[in-house]
């Protein structure tokens, strides 16, 4: 309460913030100011609206401090290459992204501020076509119109790992009030902020274009649906469908940058009301296939014409059809290098890695978190042991090329494109090569689980459910043994009566593989109130992995007390 008045009487608080202030009730006051807004491992995402819990503009400009206090650190030569920053449709997106360079400026550190909304993964490209020490972008990505955030990433392009968070996270503590804080600049400082465009903008387009496996496949009898979902993606996806020479029509109800998101169910391009205009598009010209961004244009979701309706394909889906495609090609267009790795998370479906072993290619595991793929990627590039072929996480989000070093639904959207136009050729979907995958190396259900949990008992009640978990060894789910348990946070596993250490950094996550060769993990989210429960289910067909997953759904919910 001492802070809730101590925001409502300060002269730096506006007075839209002031208003928001004096009509919260008891539990949003408690939930606006019980605690500041966390910056995680590589920025903060919450509510927008006044409160040290939210994304406001005084929380903007202390995660800012933050990171100058880690730039200057670096040296002149890292204030001088700079900060490269984007941002996405939503409410104060724009401002936050001015105030950073701002607060930035204040520091005598320079700044490229892109001059309209853009992609998350053009942001990752610019920051190595400028040479920048590092960037931000200012976007909640596929959550809901209540909430925005600030990432920051490296100057290899790549979410910060936790390495440097670490020096970041005690300087933001260490502010003890974020309305004092205030940020005046001299005409030197000013200089220091730029704006881009459209020479970035051409040079991610180009790169994008060199990813084409078969840039002269023909095209003329795919036809594809498009959507924004009134987010980034419109100019840069019409740009490299344009001059790939593919038939598109976009949903022009969602193709205008929108805040409130006005004409979409959900931006979430996991979820299945986010495709309901586009299919009504799709119907009405019979396309094959539909195209749906988030709205920072980093994750993509697609339907399948297949038969007489249409098929949504899950992100380990996607991925698994698409490692068949670039693997395939790379083959056939003797380009596989010697040494080739994918990446993927210990969340994501094990289908993708039995394609790469199918094909030769070795696959490495990481945390969730594309921040983790994108440093995994230069490392590999600097010792050169293997080669780049492809990452993906479960999430919907896919890497072809490494010029980005995030997911990237631009790259994405033109891969997809071009294996749908190859498939097609041959009288087969992309629904089609999925099943014949399933038939040569084992049927699989990858599908999750959400519990919602909001403000801080929800906070509380996931706490509570993972440590119930870690208190009380799970012998057996749904009757099936488990046969290996992972605690990340502890960095071990246990099998068959011994301990091994993990080789990966600690993370809330807890993941059981059962007897059946199917497996489960719970991990709280890192960007939403929710703990998430990813089930991998492996079967003989179709009907044993319908039946199994009601049975380990049902098994967890009553381990979970749910």
């Amino acid at each position: 309460m001492n802070k809730y008045q101590q925001w409502l009487d300060h002269p730096a608080v506006n007075e839209e913030l002031k208003q928001e202030l004096r009509v919260m009730s008891e539990e949003e006051k408690h939930d606006a100011f019980y605690k500041n807004l966390e910056f995680g491992t590589a920025g903060m995402r919450g509510l927008l609206g006044a409160g040290s819990n939210r994304m406001n503009i005084f929380t903007i400009r202390k995660a800012n401090i933050g990171l100058a206090s880690f730039i200057v650190k670096n040296g002149t030569s890292a204030c001088l290459k700079g900060v490269a920053i984007a941002y996405d449709n939503r409410h104060m997106s724009k401002e936050f992204a001015e105030e950073s360079a701002r607060v930035l400026a204040s520091y005598n550190i320079k700044s490229y501020v892109f001059e309209s909304l853009r992609p998350t993964p053009e942001l990752s490209f610019a920051i190595r076509y400028l040479k920048c020490f590092a960037g931000i972008v200012i976007t909640a990505s596929h959550n809901p119109k209540e909430y925005n955030g600030y990432k920051i990433y490296d100057e290899n392009g790549c979410q910060m790992i936790p390495e440097y968070v670490d020096e970041i996270i005690p300087v933001i503590k260490n502010i003890d009030n974020e309305l004092d804080i205030k940020i005046e600049l001299n005409a030197e400082q000013s200089a220091l902020i730029n704006h881009i465009g459209s020479d970035v903008d051409i040079a991610y387009v180009n790169e994008v274009l060199k990813i084409q496996l078969n840039p002269l496949i023909d095209k003329k009898d795919l036809k594809i649906v498009f959507t924004p979902q009134h987010g980034t993606a419109l100019q840069a996806v019409e740009a490299v469908l344009t001059q790939a020479g593919y038939q598109y029509v976009t949903v022009n109800e969602q193709s205008m940058p929108d805040e409130k998101f006005s004409n979409t169910k959900t931006p979430n391009p996991e979820q299945a009301e986010a495709y309901e205009l586009a299919l009504k598009y799709a119907k009405d010209i019979d396309a094959d296939l539909v195209l749906s961004t988030d709205p920072d244009a980093d994750r993509i979701g697609i339907a399948v014409k297949h038969k007489d309706g249409y098929k949504l394909m899950t992100g380990n889906q996607t991925g698994a059809v698409l490692l068949e495609y670039v693997f395939s090609q790379n083959l056939k267009n003797m380009t596989m290098p010697k040494k080739p790795i994918m990446f993927n998370t210990i969340v994501t479906g094990d289908l993708g890695e039995k394609v790469a072993d199918k094909y030769g290619v070795k696959t490495i595991k990481t945390l969730t978190g594309f921040k983790y793929i994108g440093d995994q990627i230069a490392k590999y590039e600097q010792d050169q042991e293997y080669e780049f072929m492809f990452g993906y996480e479960e999430s919907y989000g896919y890497l072809i090329k490494p010029f980005v070093r995030d997911k990237d639904a631009i790259q994405a959207c033109l891969i997809i494109a071009e294996a749908a136009a190859y498939y097609k050729y041959f009288n087969k979907t992309l629904w089609d090569v999925l099943i014949d995958l399933y038939q040569q190396l084992g049927w699989y259900n990858e599908t999750q689980q959400s519990i919602t949990a909001t403000g801080a008992k929800g906070a509380q009640m996931i706490k509570d459910i993972m440590d119930r978990l870690r208190n009380n060894a799970v012998k057996t789910i749904a009757g099936v043994g488990v046969v290996r348990y992972e605690d990340y946070q502890a960095q071990k596993a246990y099998e068959l009566k011994k301990t091994i250490n993990l080789d990966l950094p600690k993370a809330d996550v807890i993941k059981y593989f059962l007897a059946d060769g199917s497996w489960i993990a719970i991990r709280p989210s890192g960007t939403e109130p929710k703990c998430k429960i990813y089930y991998c289910i492996f079967g003989q067909d179709q009907e044993e992995l319908i039946n199994k997953e009601k049975r380990y759904k049902q098994a967890m919910n009553e381990l979970l007390q749910l």
